[in-house]
């Protein structure tokens, strides 16, 4: 397993970013699952002070988008969980940008430093030891990479073995052995290269040929959702901008939700929702008919488009994707 790689945000709390340079420095034995090096102790001898210490230099109107109050940070941790602080503090961190951001100096700290630490805990959350059986009894090689399919938000086929035998405390010899030889830890089961016969498998094609649009999506849709209140994609269009500023306001979605995010850039992709359909759903949520929308396609965009191609367009595009 490499080690650790936690990168401060620019302007945070120079207490904090230290704490975080000697966290990563002693954290390469430290995991989830040890025992010996918990990692939830090293939490509590190095990030909490620097957090504490923060936390006293606040004013109270920042104190309260803080979750855990007066509670020690590790505390909060092994209260509730890595996963349950880290989707909490994105909606506190949210309603913050929302309610009281003014961007001035101490804003813009006070936001940097609070990514930071969602990013600290969204990483301790799968960080495993560098030596490590994944459960009694398992001797496979548990240090292979674990994590999502390189195609969409499912486990790999290895990260989901693990887990199940983690969760179950089954040992290996429950599981025939040429089956743990042939799982992927680069793709989950519905887009593995092969089929267990041999053939290529289609999905994996398909994904294979579409990553680029894939891993494009997946961007704007994380962007989106750390800034929700206002367009964010970055697409380089406006429009484009406007469709992920008005999509994601009903799907209650925060940068932690990988594996959700992952799903909808691959269903996005493979349902080809381009940004020309995204253009037309802008459109048309602003109120313009499908002769209007192809006018405007054939004006400002050079894509000539009458009404019924218009009509065509918006009917191919899954109901889930309106806005």
């Amino acid at each position: 397993m490499v080690d650790m790689k936690i990168i401060p945000w620019e302007g945070c709390d120079l207490t904090v970013a230290a704490a975080f340079n000697v966290f990563v420095e002693r954290s390469s034995p430290y995991s989830t699952f040890s025992r010996r090096y918990p990692i939830l102790r090293l939490i509590q001898e190095v990030i909490d002070p620097a957090v504490a210490a923060y936390k006293n230099s606040l004013p109270l109107s920042h104190k309260d988008y803080i979750s855990g109050g007066g509670v020690e940070f590790s505390e909060i941790l092994k209260n509730v969980g890595f996963n349950v602080v880290a989707r909490a503090q994105r909606l506190l961190l949210r309603q913050f940008i929302l309610i009281s951001d003014s961007q001035n100096p101490l804003d813009k700290c006070f936001i940097a430093t609070i990514e930071s630490l969602i990013e600290l805990v969204s990483e301790c959350a799968s960080k495993r030891p560098k030596k490590s059986s994944p459960a009694k009894g398992v001797t496979i090689n548990s240090q292979r990479k674990l994590g999502f399919c390189e195609f969409c938000g499912n486990q790999t086929e290895f990260s989901k073995f693990i887990t199940e035998i983690s969760e179950y405390a089954a040992k290996d010899n429950e599981f025939p052995y040429r089956e743990k030889l042939v799982f992927s830890d680069r793709y989950c089961s519905n887009h593995r290269p092969r089929f267990t016969n041999g053939q290529w498998n289609p999905l994996y094609r398909q994904g294979k040929r579409s990553l680029e649009q894939f891993n494009k999506e997946l961007l704007r849709l994380r962007r989106q959702c750390a800034k929700p209140s206002k367009a964010n994609a970055n697409s380089g269009n406006e429009l484009v901008d406007y469709y992920f500023l008005e999509w994601t306001l009903g799907q209650n979605l925060t940068p932690i939700d990988t594996g959700e995010l992952r799903n909808i850039a691959r269903l996005m992709t493979d349902s080809k929702l381009s940004d020309t359909k995204k253009i037309i759903l802008s459109l048309k949520k602003q109120g313009f008919n499908q002769s209007d929308i192809g006018k405007i396609l054939a004006l400002n965009y050079h894509l000539p488009m009458t009404r019924q191609a218009v009509s065509k367009a918006l009917n191919s595009v899954r109901k889930e994707f309106y806005i």
